[in-house]
């Protein structure tokens, strides 16, 4: 039984949509994450997202039965998991530990007990979870993502004349 993602804030939990990303970084992760928090934050962008990774990760699967991984943490991981080349040790540190990819989760990164607490991931826990990341599924929310952004890029590079 998953979920999208729990919309529910925690005390000391960042609003994915206000999590402030470095725009100066040469590391390849936080324009990862600004891509991801552009997704999470544009309606039709993340409900056609959302629908897509409950057709191929869901699928026809009964709702019953305890909670799986939240389909928004999938997504995250599996794309910095991508970005980073890392194996699912390394992304088990990152899940766990790095507040900027926990802040994107929507996951508390304050220091008070509640879901920060409740919330680690265990390296298998992701290896059975993300591995539903492959390359057809990320190509096409990919192209989801051109076909939302380009009207955007259009309109920022006409000029008047």
């Amino acid at each position: 039984m998953r979920k999208r993602f729990d919309p529910q804030l925690s005390l000391g939990q960042t609003p994915i949509g206000e999590v402030q990303i470095p725009t100066r970084s040469r590391d390849e992760v936080p324009a990862v994450l600004a891509g991801l928090k552009w997704i999470f934050t544009t309606p039709e962008l993340n409900e056609a997202v959302f629908a897509l990774l409950e057709q191929r990760v869901i699928g026809e699967k009964k709702a019953t039965g305890r909670p799986g991984m939240d389909l928004w943490h999938i997504l995250v991981l599996g794309v910095v998991r991508l970005a980073r080349g890392c194996d699912y040790d390394q992304l088990e540190h990152t899940a766990n530990y790095d507040t900027l990819v926990r802040q994107i989760m929507g996951i508390s990164t304050g220091g008070f007990y509640g879901k920060e607490a409740e919330t680690s991931f265990h390296q298998r826990t992701l290896s059975e979870n993300v591995c539903h990341l492959d390359e057809t599924l990320l190509a096409e929310i990919n192209a989801l993502v051109v076909e939302h952004g380009l009207p955007l890029l259009v309109k920022k590079t006409k000029r008047p004349r």
